[in-house]
């Protein structure tokens, strides 16, 4: 018993190191795209259609990415999410046309990392233990989102972008290859799946539509999959936005942008890694997820009517331990109301809405800023989050 224990404990720490290269190697693109778009002459509404693209293409590769995950095991699925994103950056890094920079998203549509992690931490982790173990894997993506962004941020400064997209697309390559090496073949539990749980079906096949929608028939499935969307998607407009912010509202240069962003990584990897997993063993998830949503409300006006980036950085604080709150406390509860042969198809879905919000988010961001100004993100996110808190006080009243 205590090998077993060590053993699981030395995939799950090759998880998290997994998991910060890969958040690494995709900040460092992240960070890319906007410096790059601009210098192949983009202007705001055509790196939103960018940001766009990308999205859908992500949107339509989640479920399948969720599927294949519980068909061959949580290795294979590493492997394939980690290829993925050095064969994006690798095609980012050669691009010197918008054109050939719309060509280098198509690889993204296995590039899911984070899902991957995911699924490998609900197979070895308790449901006691869900939100906290979730939890940590943000430890993990903060400390790759410092790196990437303070990296990304030196290597454009000095080296040029595309210079700083192989690099990203070299930690990729790398990534893959501790996967095969660590990671086993399967990591999901032998034993049957508890009785209060519906049956999973038996079909062994990766496109298989009706395995992936009856998911949704599932009893409150729907319900945190449709709150999900309609609070992420303020959150989304305002995120798909910040790089173009940061430029245009902020006048950040790269280097200081990077800077930013990793002050952000901080906060999200002690937010999520530490506050909300000890939030989690004091509060209900259910009570967590609606005080999460409330706070994203207040957070959304105070952003309305900051003036400038100290400001910016004050707000981001409430706004880290908002957004860590909703997304691990939704995310632990649709892993649970699955069996566990079936909690890749399910986060398949949550990510899907992720995707989702990423596909419309740039091109209603780009409309508000050019149209409104910054503000407008900050109203939008207060009063959609101020019905949906509305919505689930109702809810519990009745």
């Amino acid at each position: 018993m205590a090998d077993l224990n060590i053993r699981l404990s030395f995939v799950i720490l090759i998880t998290h190191i997994n998991m910060a290269l890969y958040s690494t190697c995709f900040w460092i693109q992240s960070g890319v795209m906007p410096y790059l778009s601009k210098r192949l002459g983009m202007d705001t509404v055509m790196f939103g259609y960018l940001q766009t693209t990308f999205a859908i293409i992500q949107l339509l590769g989640g479920p399948l990415f969720g599927r294949f995950g519980d068909l061959f095991g949580g290795r294979a699925a590493l492997t394939l999410a980690y290829l993925s994103s050095g064969f994006t950056c690798l095609l980012m890094g050669l691009s010197t046309t918008v054109p050939l920079l719309f060509l280098s998203r198509l690889p993204s549509v296995f590039m899911h990392g984070m899902q991957a992690a995911q699924m490998v931490v609900t197979d070895l982790s308790s449901e006691s233990e869900r939100a906290g173990a979730l939890g940590k894997l943000g430890l993990s993506y903060g400390v790759g989102m410092i790196v990437g962004s303070t990296t990304g941020g030196l290597l454009i400064s000095r080296f040029g972008e595309s210079s700083a997209a192989y690099v990203a697309a070299a930690g990729s390559v790398l990534n893959a290859i501790v996967v095969l090496k660590y990671i086993p073949a399967h990591t999901k539990p032998v034993t049957s799946t508890k009785e209060n749980k519906p049956e999973t079906a038996h079909s062994k096949s990766i496109f298989n539509v009706k395995e992936i929608l009856r998911l949704l028939s599932i009893p409150t499935a729907a319900e945190i999959l449709a709150i999900k969307t309609i609070t992420g998607l303020p959150m989304g407009v305002f995120q798909s936005m910040f790089s173009i912010v940061a430029m245009d509202h902020f006048k950040l240069q790269a280097e200081h942008n990077g800077y930013l962003m990793a002050y952000i990584g901080v906060l999200q990897m002690v937010m999520q890694g530490l506050v909300v997993g000890w939030l989690t063993q004091w509060i209900k998830e259910r009570m967590l997820l609606s005080w999460s949503i409330l706070l994203i409300c207040l957070v959304g006006l105070a952003t309305a009517v900051m003036t400038n980036v100290v400001q910016f950085c004050l707000i981001c604080i409430p706004m880290s331990l908002a957004i860590s709150g909703f997304y691990l406390t939704t995310n632990s509860i649709l892993t649970k109301i699955v069996p566990p042969t079936d909690t890749g198809a399910m986060l398949g879905l949550n990510m899907c809405v992720h995707s989702l919000i990423r596909s419309v988010s740039p091109t209603i961001g780009g409309f508000l800023f050019e149209s409104y100004g910054f503000s407008s993100f900050g109203y939008m996110q207060f009063l959609i989050n101020l019905l949906v808190f509305l919505y689930i006080l109702g809810c519990r009243a009745n």
